[in-house]
């Protein structure tokens, strides 16, 4: 007989499945606490600290190895290209505004015309086509400039043309040489002279670009070598306060070479900038008045001897509404301008060497401007024969020429002492920049070394 068990056994439960497993970290999680966890250790610091003073060091050279660099090729290029193409365009507009004068007064010689007159007229008309073909050679492609250098060049020849066509009739006594003549005055004034005054503009902008790029601040460059001579100071600061050592050889190189970079920064560039604006203020700004004076007075001229080449064909309605010889007129006005440019010339001149051939054309201008009221007063009175000697005559006691030859004499001694004023400026200033880039560079670089040096042999103390 079999019994049944005397205790039951207890129902199965529900089945219980084992905990998940944590996720699996990624290798790059891994590593990131690592480095973690050796950030926060003394040569964890110690590294962190050399790779942000390095790059500081090396930013600091590179940035300024770029903008040094930057503002030395625009120096040069004040020196050796912006600046004599300015002056290749002021020669143009001298070169014509004095053909347009020797032509006047060839045609009021007549027959009497010299060889010396003539020949100056020529060498005028070439070295304008030259300086032409310069500034075409340095011109963009369908810039203004080139456009304003195209016309001259159309101009040119028929400019001469006119000359030739008006010199043939009046050696052969026929009135309408004069015609040709005032034709020929007027291309020259209403298209030539407009034509090459905004050449010698558009030079004079690009002039001023350079200028504008060599002479500002390299704040970028000076803000990071502040930054890396702080944090070079804190390193060090850090390092005294941790070990009681004063110096750690290698931080303190690359300190000295930081400061010296710094230094020469300021310096070279503080020394350049000062050399380009004086070489600007009483440089360029002296030529330009110097150009304006000398083609003041070669219009002058040239309206003097139309004057007495047109006898009254050319008149300028005045706004009281009378009439007054257009030509005279015209020489009131450019005398007056040249009084003005020549007062002007004086106060930017800044030697007694640059005043002395302004005051020397200030003279002879206003004995030119009392010669010739004698001889406009002998013209109004009817006595042309007269007032044609007094204006083309070889007596050096009465003769305008001889007025105006000595401005334009002084006017040209003046342009260049002053262009040697600028040019020496503008090379004392391009040198203050020179083998700034390369220095900061080799500097920066020996600095960089130094301050990982320095912080390897505090690094080499925990091993």
């Amino acid at each position: 007989m079999t019994h049944p068990p005397t205790t039951a056994a207890a129902p199965p439960g529900p089945r219980t499945s084992p905990a998940p497993a944590p996720p699996r970290r990624t290798a790059f999680a891994e590593g990131v606490d690592r480095l973690r966890a050796a950030a926060v250790t003394e040569p964890g610091r110690l590294r962190t600290i050399g790779a942000v003073l390095a790059l500081l060091v090396v930013a600091f050279g590179a940035v300024t190895a770029w903008q040094t660099t930057g503002r030395a090729t625009a120096a040069d290029d004040v020196l050796t290209s912006s600046q004599p193409l300015s002056s290749d365009a002021a020669d143009i507009y001298r070169s014509l505004a004095d053909a347009n004068t020797k032509a006047t007064s060839g045609y009021l010689a007549g027959p009497n015309e010299t060889r010396r007159t003539r020949a100056a007229y020529e060498k005028d008309i070439r070295t304008a086509a030259a300086k032409l073909v310069t500034a075409a050679a340095n011109s963009d492609p369908g810039s203004p400039a080139a456009t304003t250098i195209a016309e001259l060049n159309t101009l040119l020849p028929r400019y001469k043309g006119l000359v030739e066509a008006a010199r043939a009739n009046n050696r052969q006594g026929f009135p309408v040489g004069g015609a040709y003549l005032r034709e020929a005055n007027d291309t020259m004034q209403h298209r030539m002279l407009p034509a090459a005054e905004a050449l010698y503009a558009k030079e004079n902008q690009r002039l001023l670009a350079d200028y504008g790029d060599a002479t500002p601040y390299p704040w970028a460059a000076i803000g990071l070598g502040v930054l890396a001579l702080g944090a070079l100071a804190w390193a060090q600061r850090r390092h005294y306060l941790r070990t009681h050592r004063v110096l750690n050889p290698g931080l303190v190189a690359a300190t000295a070479a930081t400061a010296v970079v710094l230094l020469w920064l300021v310096a070279g560039h503080g020394v350049a900038r000062a050399d380009l604006k004086h070489s600007y203020d009483r440089g360029v700004r002296s030529l330009a008045v110097l150009y304006d004076a000398r083609v003041a007075s070669l219009k002058a001229r040239s309206d003097e001897n139309l004057t007495l080449v047109s006898r009254g064909a050319e008149t300028k309605r005045l706004t009281d509404g009378t009439a007054e010889d257009a030509y005279a007129w015209a020489w009131d006005r450019e005398i007056a301008r040249l009084g003005g440019k020549l007062r002007r010339a004086s106060v930017l001149a800044d030697d007694a060497a640059g005043r002395r051939p302004v005051h020397t054309a200030d003279s002879s201008m206003r004995e030119w401007r009392s010669r010739h009221e004698k001889a406009r007063a002998k013209n109004d009175a009817g006595d042309y024969q007269g007032a044609r000697d007094l204006v083309v005559g070889t007596d050096a006691k009465t003769s305008t020429t001889v007025c105006f030859d000595n401005v334009d004499a002084s006017l040209a001694a003046a342009l260049v002492h002053e262009t040697d004023q600028f040019r020496a400026a503008a090379r004392d200033g391009r040198d203050a920049l020179t083998g700034l880039p390369a220095g900061s560079v080799v500097l920066a670089l020996l600095g960089t070394a130094s301050a990982l040096l320095g912080i390897g042999r505090r690094l080499s103390e925990y091993r």
